[in-house]
């Protein structure tokens, strides 16, 4: 399985191309859909679904898409499985295999990744289905006494034995640490719980014997949060910063594909651009959810006559992305 992974996840970190976030739980997509004005039904989450993998020459920019379980399990318009039609298009099907992040036992404030158990069976189930990869976020948010360092260990054990886990079953597993936005912190305190969090998973990673080769790190970029009273930081600064806690990791990761974690579109598209501009033993490239699909729910907003306009919104994100990193300097 070891090779299959690691040639899944090499296909998955090609030059230019990104990986699709569209794997929002069944309820953050209803609310998604309200907001927009849309009927919250699975009809309607299935037909945005299709409209995000149908895209016009969506394969050029985007290598995979990660789907919940529902999607999963559903069909395009013309009756084709979600993954058997997405490898057709030229995309790798992926699932997100977690079940949300809870509160932790003695740890108040502060939330432990579920989905273990069973895990192995529902792998099984989604390799059958025709998934290619899978993905497993856990979250960190940054307080004054958080994130703690049980909090960090636990959640670390979770990713590790999710990715042994999927390596097992022939599936690429995406590794998804993401220190939240929220807070007031600058970014230097960002940069510091980023490396503890990065150190933890690598340790557990290395201790389940997870092949580095074989997966996708799927990190948050370091940056102040969203209620820091002070200038932002420029695109340079964040690249300078996200990029120094990157290089503890070995040259044999397979890539890093960078969550978006609320930036707006534009912002998170800068900040990949600058990142290009470190030489990495690894391609850097996006794994974006919000900052390219927001733009499509937005220009479709359940209209059947704004369809192309819905596809055309997210093309738009996507190449632009995609253009980003194609800039990278190659070690």
């Amino acid at each position: 399985m070891t090779s299959n992974c690691r040639t899944i996840a090499e296909r998955l970190t090609a030059p230019g191309k990104g990986i699709l976030a569209a794997d929002e739980s069944i309820g953050t997509m209803s609310s998604r859909l309200e907001q927009a004005g849309v009927e919250p039904t699975a009809e309607n989450r299935r037909v945005y679904r299709e409209l995000l993998a149908t895209a016009p020459n969506l394969s050029d920019s985007v290598s995979g898409i990660i789907f919940c379980d529902e999607t999963l399990g559903q069909t395009f318009s013309d009756g084709t499985p979600f993954p058997q039609a997405v490898l057709e298009l030229g995309i790798l099907p992926g699932i997100k295999v977690d079940t949300g992040a809870k509160p932790c036992p003695g740890l108040p404030g502060e939330k432990i990744t579920e989905g273990l158990d069973g895990l192995p069976a529902r792998l099984a189930k989604y390799a059958d289905m025709g998934a290619a990869f899978a993905k497993w976020r856990a979250v960190f948010e940054i307080t004054e006494s958080t994130p703690t360092r049980g909090a960090i260990r636990a959640n670390a054990n979770a990713l590790g034995r999710y990715a042994a886990a999927c390596q097992e079953a022939g599936l690429v597993p995406i590794v998804e640490p993401e220190v939240l936005m929220d807070g007031r912190h600058n970014r230097g305190r960002c940069r510091d719980v980023t490396a503890e969090v990065h150190a933890a998973v690598r340790t557990e990673l290395e201790l389940l014997n997870v092949d580095l080769a074989g997966i996708v790190l799927k990190p948050n970029m370091v940056l102040e949060g969203q209620d820091y009273p002070d200038r932002p930081s420029t695109p340079e600064e964040i690249a300078e910063a996200t990029v120094s806690v990157l290089r503890a990791w070995p040259e044999e990761l397979a890539g890093v594909a960078f969550l978006s974690g609320g930036q707006s579109p534009e912002r998170a598209t800068a900040n990949l651009e600058a990142m290009q501009k470190h030489e990495t033993p690894w391609p850097l490239t996006f794994s974006f959810g919000r900052a390219l699909v927001s733009p499509a729910l937005t220009a479709w907003h359940g209209d059947p006559q704004c369809y192309a306009d819905g596809q055309a919104a997210l093309v738009s994100r996507v190449v632009a992305n995609a253009a980003v990193a194609r800039l990278r300097v190659a070690s």
